[in-house]
C-alpha cells in the first residue's frame, strides 16, 4: 500500500494546500470555474480524476476563453467532509462546484454553506430526467434543492466462491436469515483456516461506511420495512435504542467476539475499505463482505487493481431481514450530489459544468466507469447500460428493498453516536447494554433530547 501522511498530520496539511490550491479568492479569475471533489486515497485509482480530465476537456472546447481548475481532496471518508467543510467556510477557500455526500447535505445546507439551485433547474430541461428519490436526495427543510446527484448506490453481499467451494458453500448462496450470514461465516472460520470469514465495517475511524454499510442495513432488517427504526417521521424525532438497535449491535458484536471478522486492529484501520477492494477480495483472503454496488471500479481495466475475473469469482446476495420477515431483502442507498457554494465566485459557470457531466452521455459513462446505480430514467432504460458491467442489474434490482438516511442536520452526529457503539462492542470495551445506553445519551445531547423511547 502508498504511503500516506498519518490522520493526525492531515488536517494541517490539508489546510495549507488548500489555501495555495484556491489562491485569494474563488472567484479572482472570472473565466475559471474551480470544481473540489473526493479523490481516492489510494493512488492506483483514478476513476473520477479522469472522468472530469474529460469533462474538462468538453468544457472549454465548447467554452472558449473558460477554464477549469480541478481541485482534488485526498483524504478518507469522514476526513473529507471535516475538510470539505473548511473551505466553505470563507469566499477565500470556497471553490465553486463540490462534491456533496448526501448523508451530510442537509448539515451544510442548515449552516448555509451551500446555494439554492431552484433557478438553474427550472430552465434545464433534463431535470426533468432524474428520478423523484434522487431529487429527494439533494433537497432542503425548506424545499429547495441544492445539488445535482450523479447516481446513486445500493449494497448487498459479495462472497467468494473458491472460499465458499472450500468450505462446502454453495456457488449460488442466498442466505434468508442473519443466522444465515453467521452459520456461513462460521463455517469459513472452521474449514479454511487464514481466510477472514466475514468483513463488516465498525467504529469511528471508517466513519459513515459503519453506520450505513453495516449498522444501518443490520437495523433496516429489523422490523417490517415498512417504517423508518432510526427516525419518526411523524413526530419529527429520533428513536432511542430499542430492540431493533440492540440486535442489531449483537451481531457486530458477534462477528468480532467470535473472530468472524478480520482482526479488530485491521478493522479500525480507516484504509481497511481499500484493503477490502485492493487486497482482500481479489486475493481470496476474505469469504463474505458485506458492500456496496461501486466495488468493481476499482477492478476495471485502467484501476490500479485490474481484476478482469472478479464477476467469475465472486458470487452476489441480497443482505437479508434479521429472521427472513417481509420483504426479505434489505438494502441502504446513499449517492453524491454536485452542489455550487453560497460563497462560490463563479456560481453561473460551476452550473454550466453541471450541465456538461449531466449530459445523458456524460452520466451514462460516469454510472459505467463508477459502477453507480443511475438516476437519470432514460438513462436506465438504456440496455447498453444494463448490460455494461456485470452485477449492474444486480444491485439495480435492489432499489426496490432500499432506505434512505434520515438525512435531517443533525443526522452526522447521530452517525458518529452510533459508529462509537458500534466501536465499543467491537473492541469488547463496551457490552451491548452499555453501549446503547452511551448511544441514547449522545442522541439526546445531538437532537436537543428530540427523541422518542422505543
Amino acid at each position: 500500500m502508498p504511503v500516506r501522511p498519518t490522520a493526525a498530520l492531515l488536517p494541517a496539511v490539508f489546510v495549507a494546500a488548500t489555501l495555495t490550491a484556491c489562491g485569494s479568492s474563488s472567484g479572482s479569475d472570472p473565466d475559471t470555474v474551480k470544481v473540489s471533489f473526493k479523490q481516492s486515497t489510494d493512488n492506483s485509482i483514478k476513476v473520477m480524476d479522469t472522468y472530469l480530465a474529460d469533462i474538462k476537456k468538453q468544457f472549454e472546447k465548447a467554452h472558449p476563453g473558460k477554464k477549469v481548475e480541478l481541485v482534488p481532496i485526498k483524504a478518507p471518508d469522514s476526513e473529507y467532509y471535516t475538510k470539505l467543510q473548511q473551505m466553505l467556510r470563507s469566499p477565500k477557500t470556497a471553490p465553486d462546484l463540490v462534491y456533496e455526500d448526501t448523508f451530510l447535505i442537509n448539515s451544510d445546507i442548515t449552516s448555509g454553506y451551500l446555494k439554492p439551485l431552484d433557478p438553474y433547474l427550472a430552465k434545464w430541461p433534463d431535470w426533468n430526467r432524474f428520478i423523484d428519490t434522487a431529487k429527494t436526495a439533494a433537497r432542503g427543510e425548506d424545499g429547495k434543492t441544492y445539488g445535482v446527484p450523479d447516481g446513486t448506490d445500493t449494497r448487498g453481499l459479495w462472497f467468494d466462491k473458491g472460499v465458499f467451494a472450500k468450505a462446502g458453500l454453495p456457488a449460488d448462496w442466498q442466505p434468508k436469515t442473519w443466522k444465515d450470514v453467521l452459520t456461513a461465516a462460521r463455517t469459513i472460520k472452521r474449514k479454511v483456516p487464514g481466510v477472514i470469514p466475514l468483513n463488516v465495517y465498525t467504529g469511528k475511524p471508517v466513519g459513515e461506511a459503519a453506520t450505513m454499510q453495516t449498522f444501518e442495513m443490520l437495523l433496516y432488517g429489523t422490523n417490517d420495512g415498512r417504517t423508518d427504526p432510526l427516525y419518526d417521521k411523524a413526530n419529527k424525532k429520533w428513536i432511542a435504542g430499542g430492540q431493533g438497535f440492540e440486535d442489531a449491535l449483537a451481531f457486530v458484536e458477534t462477528v468480532y467476539k467470535e473472530k468472524l471478522g478480520p482482526d479488530v486492529s485491521d478493522a479500525l484501520d480507516p484504509n481497511v475499505m481499500t484493503r477490502v477492494r485492493g487486497e482482500w477480495l481479489p486475493k481470496g483472503r476474505l469469504g463474505i463482505a458485506l458492500d456496496g454496488s461501486w466495488l468493481p471500479q476499482d477492478w476495471l481495466p485502467g484501476s490500479g487493481h485490474e481484476w478482469p475475473e472478479w464477476s467469475e469469482k465472486l458470487g452476489l446476495a441480497a443482505m437479508p431481514t434479521q429472521h427472513g420477515q417481509a420483504p426479505g431483502k434489505v438494502s441502504m442507498s446513499g449517492g453524491w450530489t454536485w452542489s455550487i457554494p453560497a460563497k462560490a465566485g463563479n456560481p453561473d459557470l460551476a452550473f454550466e459544468f453541471i450541465k456538461t457531466m449531466q449530459t445523458k452521455t456524460n452520466a451514462r459513462k460516469w454510472y459505467v466507469a463508477n459502477s453507480g446505480i443511475a438516476v437519470r430514467e432514460d438513462v436506465a432504460k438504456d440496455p447498453g447500460y444494463a448490460t455494461a458491467q456485470p452485477g449492474t442489474k444486480f444491485f439495480t434490482d435492489l432499489v426496490r428493498h432500499t432506505h434512505y438516511r434520515p438525512a435531517y442536520p443533525a443526522y452526522p452526529k447521530v452517525s458518529t453516536a452510533i459508529q462509537e457503539a458500534m466501536e465499543g462492542v467491537t473492541t469488547g470495551d463496551m457490552s451491548v447494554d452499555e453501549a446503547t445506553g452511551d448511544y441514547v445519551d449522545a442522541l439526546k445531547d445531538a437532537t436537543d433530547n428530540q427523541v422518542v423511547e422505543r
